[in-house]
């Protein structure tokens, strides 16, 4: 039954949006080469969709975002874990973080097109980038906030720091390390798209580029449809990977 409401709520929306849509397109008196119908923009996926376009841009876009993502992660929340216990060097490195996190990933792409040439590279390292500070950060502030009696009464107990970090650290601060997993997620997926359109010949950045350059403004529109249905979906399953790993451990995520 919940499932049943939540997809009638997002039917509702994409109705919304589509009214909205052709509205504009009535009342400005837009012709189809500036703004594309919904009806052209439909045959315009239902054409990638056959000559497997689609398919294979898509597949490309999530193979990066998905070795970015991770590895940001895989690096984020052990860091972040570390510093956090250790609040002398945290007070060291967060002025460092603190000057590169607000520096947009695209910024550092001449380089980055330079270090590692064009293809799957760039993009990936872009993907890191925005990924990485929203996790470490977030990693860091949720150690600082767990409850001191937790870890007083491991030491009385004499839990060993690998059993400490991985059995009342972890779990104790995932909550709100998750918020930070949401976060990069939306980041990470907003600068794949940006780097795509950089140092890349293929994905879902590069399809919007290639068909502007190319004046088909219905598959601008078709990429532009399908990168925020992706990004829904990925954002989803981060929710779902949160809330079982709270069943896990017994904890309520935030």
């Amino acid at each position: 039954m919940k499932y049943l409401t939540t997809l009638m709520y997002f039917s509702i929306a994409f109705i919304l949006v589509i009214g909205v849509w052709q509205f504009v397109i009535f009342i400005g008196d837009y012709p189809e080469a500036l703004l594309p119908s919904p009806l052209m923009v439909f045959h315009g996926i239902i054409s990638l969709i056959q000559d497997g376009t689609l398919a294979e841009h898509v597949r490309v876009s999530l193979f990066r975002f998905f070795v970015g993502y991770l590895i940001a992660v895989s690096v984020a929340i052990p860091l972040g874990l570390f510093l956090g216990r250790t609040q002398k060097l945290w007070k060291v490195i967060d002025p460092i973080v603190q000057v590169l996190r607000p520096v947009a990933p695209v910024a550092w792409a001449p380089f980055i097109v330079l270090w590692f040439g064009i293809g799957n590279m760039p993009a990936i390292v872009i993907i890191f980038i925005a990924a990485f500070f929203p996790v470490l950060l977030s990693t860091v502030s949720a150690v600082k906030k767990i409850d001191k009696t937790y870890l007083k009464l491991a030491e009385n107990l004499e839990i060993g720091q690998t059993s400490l970090l991985f059995k009342i650290i972890f779990p104790a601060a995932f909550p709100y390390i998750a918020n930070g997993l949401h976060i990069a997620v939306g980041t990470a997926w907003i600068f794949l798209v940006a780097g795509e359109m950089i140092g890349a010949q293929s994905g879902l950045g590069y399809l919007i580029v290639d068909s502007r350059n190319a004046l088909d403004l219905d598959l601008v529109l078709a990429g532009i449809f399908f990168i925020g249905i992706l990004g829904l979906l990925l954002d989803k399953s981060i929710g779902l990977f949160e809330k079982w790993v709270g069943k896990q451990w017994g904890v309520q995520s935030s």
